[in-house]
């Protein structure tokens, strides 16, 4: 347990470290939205997913090191750097979505939605080009089935592109997003722990230990937001989880709250938005009695703050993460 307490520690305290400079930089270049939960909505720095990218970079790199020069292992390293290249990659295209800001602050414009998931297929490169994975999948209902080749050419690509996009929907509240990633990522860690895969394991804690850092900024009130740069990441470490770790069908169960969020937001061809309007110090619907998010179903009543909203949300992924040791 020495070793991965000094990983959990490196990527904690980076984290922590960068944060503050972050926040300034993101300030001085004018890279704001405004927090529309709020009563005055004031401008807020976006794109915090560049330091929990830093921290999960600084926390494998070290892991590798640590077992090169101490133990001379190299076994697995072809899966770590994978992992460690579809994460950047894909926090690449999450900041370059977040970096296009509508003129009035009120949120970043971003790419347009047809560019969003063919993107994110840029980072499924690595983990398809070294053949990540184990072709055999257990489906509920169907079984095991072996999808041989289109498992690394299809399903690798695919998982990459649908948890992406899945987990950057379900957004726009004060620590939210990392809140929810909190959640699964410690309980898929200790899952993959458990049953032996490391790898996968190693991507979780080092996601989880960032993640508590920078949740210390985004918290209510927050003094940063993720931005598509940790959603989209987020969305990521769930896929190398999954696809390192032989793990779809846990990593499946937790993101059931986010596949519900998709079909909610297709009902309104996507266009809806998550957040509400503050009102006596409750967050309201921008939508009346429909709900097109998980959101909505709290923002239409009219009577929880937004802490209250993001506390019960948590609560609901905890509920889907307490399933996979059933």
């Amino acid at each position: 347990m020495i070793i991965p307490t000094i990983i959990f520690l490196i990527s904690l305290i980076s984290t922590l470290l960068v944060m503050p400079w972050l926040i300034r930089y993101l300030k001085r270049i004018g890279l704001l939205v405004k927090d529309q939960n709020k009563k005055d909505k004031p401008l807020i720095p976006i794109s915090g997913g560049l330091a929990v990218m830093g921290g999960i970079f600084l926390g494998l790199m070290s892991y590798i090191s640590i077992r090169i020069f101490a133990y001379n292992d190299t076994s697995s390293l072809l899966y770590f750097f994978a992992a460690i290249t579809t994460i950047l990659l894909i926090s690449v295209v999450g900041f370059i979505d977040d970096s296009i800001i509508k003129r009035n602050k009120n949120a970043s414009t971003g790419l347009k939605q047809w560019q969003k998931p063919l993107l994110t297929l840029i980072a499924a490169i690595p983990l398809v080009a070294i053949k990540a994975g184990t072709s055999t999948i257990s489906v509920p209902l169907f079984g095991s089935i072996n999808f041989g080749i289109l498992y690394p050419l299809l399903i690798v690509p695919l998982l990459i592109m649908f948890l992406s996009n899945a987990v950057n929907l379900l957004a726009g509240f004060n620590g939210l997003e990392a809140g929810m990633g909190l959640i699964y990522t410690g309980m898929l860690g200790l899952y993959a722990y458990v049953n032996g895969s490391y790898v996968a394991a190693m991507i979780a804690l080092t996601t989880f230990a960032s993640l508590i850092a920078f949740l210390k900024f985004n918290w209510f009130p927050a003094k940063i937001f993720p931005g598509d740069s940790l959603t989209y990441l987020l969305g990521a470490a769930l896929a190398c989880i999954a696809i390192l770790g032989n793990m779809e069908k846990a990593v499946l169960i937790v993101s059931i709250p986010f596949l519900i969020e998709f079909i909610l937001k297709a009902r309104s061809r996507f266009k809806a938005q998550s957040f509400g309007y503050w009102k006596n110090s409750k967050i309201q619907s921008l939508y009346e009695n429909k709900v097109y998010s998980l959101t909505h179903i709290f923002t239409r009543t009219g009577k929880f703050t937004e802490k209250q909203i993001v506390i019960f949300l948590m609560i609901i992924e905890l509920i889907f993460c307490l399933l996979i040791w059933i």
